[in-house]
This record gives C-alpha cells, structure tokens and sequence, in this order.
C-alpha cells in the first residue's frame, strides 16, 4: 500500500513536484526473484541533486554551472537498462532564502536531464531548516511524493545520497538508503551509514546485483565509468 506524503506532511504547502516526462519502455532484463524472507526487488531509485548527481554549487539556480559527479551519466544509465523507475529528491532551501524562484529550480532540472537523461519525477523541498515542514530531508516528505508519483512502493525503493539526511528520510520513509561520500561528508555520517558505497556505479551496482556485490562500507568494483563531455557553458547548501 502507498502512504501519500499528504499523511506525513505538517504544512499545506508541501515539495515542488516537477514530472517532465514518463520513461520510455524498453527492452529490460527483469529482475532477479527476492529469495524467500528477502526485501522485494527494487521498483525504483531515488538520487540526491547536489553531491551526488551534480557537483553541488550553493544555491545554484544557473544551468552554466551545472557539472554531473564522476559517473553519474553511466550510473543512472544502468538503473534505466534495468527498467527501474527514477527519481530526484532535492532539498532546496534556496527558495525560502530568497536566492532561488522555482523557475530557477527548473532551470537547472532541464540542464541535468540534458546531461544525465530523462527522470519520472523530481521531488523538491522549497522550505527552509526552521519552517517545520514534513518534506525536508530527514524527513520523509519528499520520498513519499516521489513514490506516490512514480506508483511504487516506498519498500521497493532507493535512495542514494551524501549525507546522512538523505539516509535519514530513506529510512524514516522505510526505503533503502545508500551513503556515496564525498569530501563534505561528515566522518561520523559515514560511519553511522548501513549502507555505502565509494561511487555512484559501485552503489547502483551494489542495489540491482546484491547477490554478487553485496552492499557495505567496504571493497570496490574499480574505477566509475568516464564521464561524457559536458555540452554548453562551464560551470549551496540545500
């Protein structure tokens, strides 16, 4: 059964939702049969905007300085080859701040599915740290939208981001939760992570092939595939 996040929201006003396009079907290996008593196969995974799929700028809202994290194009390629749904869940505290409007918000979300490709939804947070809404990241608020919008179950999906919010609303919306660290991670985030992973393919791999790459904190499956050139111009919290 879907909990929508209109149960788990305490304001009116809830995340920004932006779903451009459903994904195209397409020829798919299906997924693996759960062992008996294990988690049921994955529906869907959600990514992190900033740090995880995008270097993260603050309060960016300028599509020129858009640049994808190593991997990020081959990573989220190899989720849509499996015939998963995808997802971003972004908490933005821009907006509230005065620094970002939505249209700037949107700006950038065209400038990443330029890069990376197509998502089915975008689930944003626009509220600040103190506004005491139901959808900023730890809570669960926008991985309830996101799943309500793609129909999965929250229990069929991932969530894969940097800090330790992103596991924290991963597991309070009883999803998975995936640590990929970067520098800004904190040390007592990585440690307290059931699960990481060191780069976004080992993590996406790690999910769709738990049998043969198990997830944890330790081991490598080498280097993250090479990034395609950016096209157009070079390029805060959230």
């Amino acid at each position: 059964m879907l909990i929508t996040p209109a149960a788990h929201t305490s304001r009116a006003d809830g995340p920004w939702l932006f779903a451009p396009a459903r994904q195209a079907r397409r020829r798919v290996r299906p997924p693996r049969p759960a062992p008996p008593g294990a988690a049921p196969p994955l529906a869907a995974v959600l990514f992190d905007r900033d740090g995880t799929l995008i270097k993260d700028v603050p309060y960016n809202g300028d599509p020129g300085r858009v640049r994808p994290m190593p991997g990020a194009r081959a990573a989220v390629e190899v989720v849509r080859g499996r015939g998963l749904s995808l997802g971003v869940v972004s908490n933005q505290s821009g907006v509230a701040r005065g620094l970002l409007t939505r249209e700037r918000v949107a700006a950038v979300r065209r400038r990443v599915e330029e890069l990376l490709g197509p998502f089915g939804v975008w689930a944003v947070c626009p509220h600040g740290p103190d506004e005491g809404c139901g959808c900023r990241k730890p809570a669960p608020g926008l991985v309830y939208a996101a799943c309500a919008e793609l129909g999965v179950d929250p229990a069929r999906t991932a969530v894969v981001g940097d800090i330790g919010a992103d596991l924290a609303a991963a597991r309070a919306a009883g999803a998975r939760g995936v640590l990929v660290p970067t520098p800004v991670t904190r040390p007592e985030e990585v440690a307290a992570a059931e699960d990481s992973a060191p780069d976004l393919m080992t993590a996406v791999r790690r999910l769709l092939d738990p049998e043969d790459a198990p997830l944890g904190p330790e081991g490598t499956e080498g280097p993250p595939a090479q990034e395609p050139p950016a096209q157009g111009p070079a390029g805060g919290p959230p």
